[in-house]
């Protein structure tokens, strides 16, 4: 590369052009290790939020087993037996679960498909428009 004080209206064209491609190479190159380097970052940031996520997903099982556990007591202390409390909590979770994958399954069928379907539907009109043009020039 000539010195940084050379005139740059002294020299050829071809030269600057040259130059010009091999600085934008390399600029496109920093960028993308800069934008690696972030991404990396993040990713690391992202890792430790998912560990706290999952640590208080566990905690909130334990808590859900806890307050279960005290239900089946609770419901045990009116009823003669310990079995019939512990089925009738787990007859009202089910019938919950039974609920909430309706509604899920539900809004699921609402997504379908899974196709961005305008804008499959305007590529498929940019592509006619594209032939139209094409045809029109070549006539």
């Amino acid at each position: 590369m000539p010195p940084a004080h050379d005139d740059l209206r002294d020299r050829p064209i071809g030269e600057l052009l040259k130059q010009l491609s091999q600085e934008t190479s390399t600029l496109v190159k920093q960028e993308l290790d800069l934008a690696k380097a972030e991404m990396a970052q993040k990713g690391k940031h992202a890792g430790v939020g998912a560990g706290f996520i999952g640590a208080g997903a566990l905690f909130a099982l334990g808590t859900f087993g806890a307050i279960t556990a005290c239900l089946i007591a609770l419901l045990a202390t009116a009823l003669d037996h310990v079995w019939l409390a512990a089925l009738i909590v787990a007859l009202v979770y089910g019938a919950i679960a039974g609920i909430l994958a309706i509604q899920g399954k539900d809004k699921i069928q609402e997504a379908a498909p899974a196709a961005p379907e305008q804008t499959v539907e305007t590529v498929k009109e940019d592509v006619e428009w594209a032939k139209t043009q094409t045809r029109s020039a070549a006539r």
